[in-house]
This record gives C-alpha cells, structure tokens and sequence, in this order.
C-alpha cells in the first residue's frame, strides 16, 4: 500500500513541495546560526520523526541558541530546564498543591507541559531528575499524583551535556540515552565562522515563524510515505547485527571492543530517519547513502564499547565508521 502511494505521482510532488518549506526553515535559522549546517539538519530531522536529540559540546559553542533559534521559528510553545544538582522532579513534571479554601489538593503542571523543551546541561542533574524524563520522552506522558496527563503534540526534548570529564556532571543512564533518538557533537566554530560570529546578531527575536504546528504534524506523515526497498531494509539490519556479532560479518577484530552492540531502538531510528533524510532530500524513496548519512547520529549513543577500546584510543564512531565501510551497499 505504501509503496503505491510512493510512486504516485500527486505524493511526490507533495514531498518536494514540502521539503522546500523545510529548507527554508534552514535558511530562517541560519541568520542567527553560523555554521553547524549538519546539525541544524539532524534537528530538522528530529522534528520530521517526533523524536529526542542529545547536543554534546563544551560550552559556549552555540548550542542553547540553536534550539532557541528552532523554536521561534517553528512557532511551538517553548520550556527552558536549566538541570541543576538540586533539581527536583516535582520541579520537572510538577506537582499536587494543597489548597486550604477548597480543602483539596490542586494540580500545578511543570514546564514539561510545552511542545519543545531545552534540557540545558542535563547530565548536570542527578538519577531521579532524570528518571522523571523517561516516562514523558517515551510515553509523551507524566503523572502527577493519581493522575496521568498527556502532552501535546508534537513533543520533543532537545537535551544540551557537556562533556563527562567536565567538573559536576553525571553520567546519564543508558535507558534513557537510548530514548534519544540522535547524538549530536556540536564542535567548534572555524575560523572563517568565527569571524563572521563578531559580525552578526545572535538575537533569536528577529527569526520569523517559518511553519505552525499542524505543518508540522503534516509533514510527519509525509515521511511516513517515503518509500524504501526491502534491500534498503536489510542493509539496516546488516549494520545493527554487526555491533551485536561482529564476527559474523568479517569483523573479528572489533569483538573485543564492543561490550553491547545497539538496542533494537536504533534499528527503528536507522529507518525513520533515513526516510526523513530522503524527504529532505526532496525524494519519496530512500537508498543506501541516506543510512550511511544517519547512522552515526544515531548509533554512537547506543553502542557500549570495552575498555579496552579506550586504551586503544578508539569511540564509537571510529567502530560505526568501520562497520560501515565493511558491510555491502544493496
């Protein structure tokens, strides 16, 4: 079925036409932001699949003004979480108030109740604050006393880290990194960037709104309909097989720096992203480039490697890079 909606011809043109309002949703930002061109389009993505980013960088490098920059021209409603050792989670999600004129206890809703919430510095806060964010990043729901409430749609959590060796953080759980459906390294600025950073306003008020939130929600089941092959499908599975049994795709030699290859989760994420990529790409069908062009993002985060690798000097990128070199395109 999806397949012959693919290749109608009314839906392709609705993909391509679609895609160019994201563009220029790029464009809008990029007044603000200079350079990051790659993350800025993780992030279109991210919102074309409803789903959570991790930034990581040391600080200063942009990375709060960057979702400030998203949110304003997206027109969403927008919650700032400064993570903090003291946060609590009843300072997250909320909490019951008792009310002596009524003589019940009333619901006061936290700031996660918005469409696009800036975690800022969360593996700043400890395990409880962050246990309080699984169940709304992956029900896209809180309790509140006996009471469960849904959030809006669409609901995203754009969580900022600095790096672990930084002094006051903690090191986030690994269910709930897993929940993020990107990592992304937000490096320095160039030198030519840097330049042009002295030149330019980073004020994020002047942005115009771009889109609204039900072309949002549209385009999302517009990714829906982008196309991809069997062949495509296997590839994926290819990759996530090999952080599990290296060996049986001709790479004995990583066996020993991997301690856990990625969850099932990142299988999901390699295809709707990689749809989302082709859709950005102004196609209704994926190939084996657009994985290649998501895998990193979405692999690192989710792969656990030995200490051994460590010693050896080698992250999960340079393992992800070597699967991807080894395993065959279709």
């Amino acid at each position: 079925m999806i397949e012959a909606q693919t290749h109608d011809s009314s839906i392709i043109e609705h993909i391509k036409n679609e895609s160019s309002r994201f563009q220029g949703l790029t464009q809008e930002i990029s007044k603000v932001i200079i350079g990051h061109h790659e993350v800025i389009n993780f992030m279109m993505i991210a919102i074309l699949c409803n789903g959570h980013i991790l930034l990581e960088g040391v600080p200063g490098v942009a990375k709060t003004t960057m979702i400030k920059a998203l949110t304003k021209a997206l027109g969403l409603k927008f919650n700032r979480i400064q993570f903090t050792p003291d946060l609590l989670p009843s300072d997250v999600i909320g909490t019951l108030i008792y009310n002596p004129k009524t003589q019940d206890f009333e619901t006061k809703k936290g700031p996660i109740f918005a469409n696009l919430i800036l975690a800022d510095e969360i593996n700043r806060a400890p395990a409880k604050v962050q246990a309080a964010l699984l169940e709304a990043m992956q029900e896209k729901q809180v309790t509140i006393g006996s009471h469960t409430y849904k959030l809006d749609e669409p609901f995203l959590v754009f969580a900022t880290q600095n790096p672990i060796e930084q002094e006051g953080t903690y090191r986030l759980p690994e269910a709930q990194v897993d929940r993020f459906m990107f990592k992304l390294l937000v490096d320095y600025p160039n030198k030519h960037e840097e330049r042009e950073l002295l030149k330019r306003s980073l004020d994020t008020s002047s942005l115009r709104q771009i889109l609204n939130k039900e072309e949002i929600i549209s385009a999302q089941k517009l990714v829906d309909a982008v196309y991809i092959d069997d062949k495509v499908i296997d590839y994926m599975v290819n990759i996530v097989f090999a952080t599990r049994s290296p060996e049986q795709y001709g790479l004995s030699n990583l066996k020993a720096y991997i301690q856990s290859g990625v969850s099932p989760r990142a299988t999901l994420t390699l295809h709707h992203a990689s749809k989302a990529y082709a859709f950005l790409k102004k196609r209704h069908f994926v190939t084996p480039d657009d994985v290649k062009a998501v895998a990193l993002a979405a692999l690192r985060h989710r792969l656990v490697l030995t200490y051994e690798a460590e010693a050896d000097g080698l992250n999960t990128d340079t393992v992800i890079n070597k699967i991807l070199q080894t395993i065959p395109s279709p």
